[in-house]
């Protein structure tokens, strides 16, 4: 069962509270994007009847645990202003560097 409370800070997806094998998870519920990623379970949301905001849950495909909640190392970050910073700076340019010559 996963109750919706709210948007996620990008406004992409929503903010959940999910009750699973009865342990209470907090979490997000995005639109899938092809190209991009999927961390954690691939869901589908039938609404209730008694409470608009409150979803019986299907999982159609679940992630292994260990890319679920067991992170290998420091968090990456990568963002896709990070990416874009990167290359502001990184990026070589189209002219030939006068200085190498």
């Amino acid at each position: 069962m996963v109750l919706v409370h709210g948007r996620t800070a990008d406004g992409r997806g929503l903010s959940v509270l999910r009750l699973r094998d009865q342990h209470l998870e907090a979490g997000a519920v995005m639109p899938l994007v092809p190209g991009k990623p999927i961390y954690g379970d691939v869901v589908r949301l039938k609404p209730r009847q008694e409470l608009p905001l409150l979803f019986d849950v299907q999982v159609d495909y679940s992630a292994p645990t260990s890319e679920r909640g067991s992170p290998r190392g420091p968090a990456q970050v990568a963002t896709d202003r990070y990416r874009e910073n990167w290359d502001a700076i990184w990026a070589r340019s189209a002219e030939p560097d006068d200085a190498s010559n």
